[in-house]
């Protein structure tokens, strides 16, 4: 999954959600249930995620979403391998990149 976001300091939970294609409330109860997700509480109780936590965010969305880990799956992965889950997510993305550049050519030619 391509996520679009501009680089920023924080990410509004909205922003987030916008991006991923999935509701707030899923992300708020992402958060409860992976110590890796900290965002930090403004003045006002709003979560404001750094690109820390967007970085652990797509981990979490690619073995839950995409590769189809259950809940206790993806924290038992990512208490063991998280490097090798980010690895094998960077490389997914890479692929992507490729699939799509060579699409382009293909529809130029």
């Amino acid at each position: 999954m391509d996520i679009d976001l501009p680089e920023k300091r924080y990410y509004s939970i909205g922003e987030l959600a916008k991006a991923f294609q999935v509701n707030t409330s899923l992300i708020r109860f992402w958060e409860g249930e992976f110590d890796i997700l900290k965002p930090k509480k403004n003045a006002k109780g709003n979560r404001m995620f750094t690109p820390e936590d967007l970085s652990n965010l797509k981990i979490i969305y690619h073995l839950v979403k995409e590769r189809g880990f259950t809940l206790d799956g993806a924290k038992d992965y990512l208490k063991n391998s998280k490097t090798e889950a980010l690895n094998q997510m960077e490389i997914v993305h890479k692929l992507e990149q490729i699939k799509k550049q060579l699409i382009d050519l293909k529809n130029e030619l």
